[in-house]
This record gives structure tokens, C-alpha cells and sequence, in this order.
């Protein structure tokens, strides 16, 4: 059972930072169809990285906020409710070992069952050439290189044959702060 007062249970935050400083802002900046919406976006940070919260306006009808545990859902849900653009705010809970969802706007519950890449990217905002540049890329061929691209192959510790091995003569040094 999950207990957040266990002494291996990180401290449960939800600290507000302004957007640029969230380490996914780049990525909005390139695909929202309305960048005014970054103006009221928010930085969240619940344990070392910050992520972007963006919220509802234009064309983008809702967002989501993914937390690995349910006690940063439920602060990260908190502080969402302090800030205009964020109606509705709640917690989905996942059934499968996924991350939860803090979400607001309109409720996607068809959303998560939906095949469509165009009508995800259109509910969430992006703009059309965001949206033609994710679906092009997800139809190529994924591009594999040559056998011997990476240099030879050596067998690692574990048994698999991988270019990425480590050799024999590496020593690992722990750094204690």
C-alpha cells in the first residue's frame, strides 16, 4: 500500500515556477497554435524538473499534467486551481502502472481511446504543422543503421552482443558529495 509518510516517500510539492523555466517549454513553444497561451502557462515542479502546465484558450480545449504518484497529483491539482485558464482541474487515476493525470478544460474521456493523431493534436491545441510534422514522422520507415555503423560489436556483462558494451579496463568512480 502506498504510504507518503514513509521515510522513502519524497517530500509532496508542488512548487510554482514561471513558464520559461519548465524544461518542456521549447517543446510547446514549437507546437501550440496559439503561443499567447504560454503568457499564462506555469512551470510545476514536484521533484526535480519542472514541467509546463498550459492552460485552455484558442484552440487548445484542455491539457493534462502526467504525476507519478497520486500525493503530487492531488498538490499539483491544488495549485492548478489558484491560476485562471485551468477549469475544471482533477486527478484521473490510472489502473496500470502508468503515471496519473492532473487534467483540466473539457473532459477527454473519448480522447484516451481515439486512433486519430490530427484530432489529439487539435483537442490539445497544436498547431496544424505541428501536427503534419508528428504524423510524418510517425509514418516513416524508422531508419536503422548499418551492422557495423556503431563500430564493432563486443559482448557485454549481461551476455548481449552490443556496440555499447563497456570495456573491460573501465573503472567506475562514485562520486560521494
Amino acid at each position: 500500500m502506498h504510504d507518503p509518510t514513509a521515510r522513502t516517500h519524497p517530500p509532496v510539492k508542488a512548487l510554482v515556477l514561471p513558464p520559461h523555466e519548465a524544461c518542456d517549454f521549447v517543446y510547446y513553444e514549437q507546437r501550440l497554435a496559439d503561443l499567447h497561451l504560454l503568457d499564462r502557462a506555469i512551470s510545476i515542479c514536484t521533484l526535480r524538473l519542472s514541467f509546463l502546465a498550459v492552460p485552455v484558450g484558442g484552440s487548445r480545449r484542455g491539457g493534462f499534467f502526467p504525476v507519478d504518484c497520486a500525493c503530487f497529483g492531488l498538490a499539483v491539482r491544488y495549485a492548478l486551481r489558484a491560476f485562471p485558464g485551468f477549469p475544471d482541474v482533477r486527478l484521473r487515476w490510472s489502473p496500470w502502472p502508468d503515471p496519473h493525470h492532473v487534467e483540466w478544460g473539457e473532459k477527454p474521456s473519448w480522447l484516451w481511446s481515439c486512433q486519430d493523431d490530427a484530432v489529439l493534436g487539435r483537442f490539445y491545441g497544436y498547431s496544424d504543422a505541428a501536427i503534419a510534422r508528428y504524423t510524418a514522422a510517425k509514418t516513416r520507415a524508422p531508419q536503422v543503421p548499418p551492422p557495423d555503423a556503431c563500430g564493432p560489436l563486443r559482448r557485454s556483462s549481461v551476455g548481449v552482443a552490443s556496440s555499447w558494451a563497456v570495456p573491460a579496463t573501465f573503472e567506475r568512480k562514485s562520486r560521494h558529495v
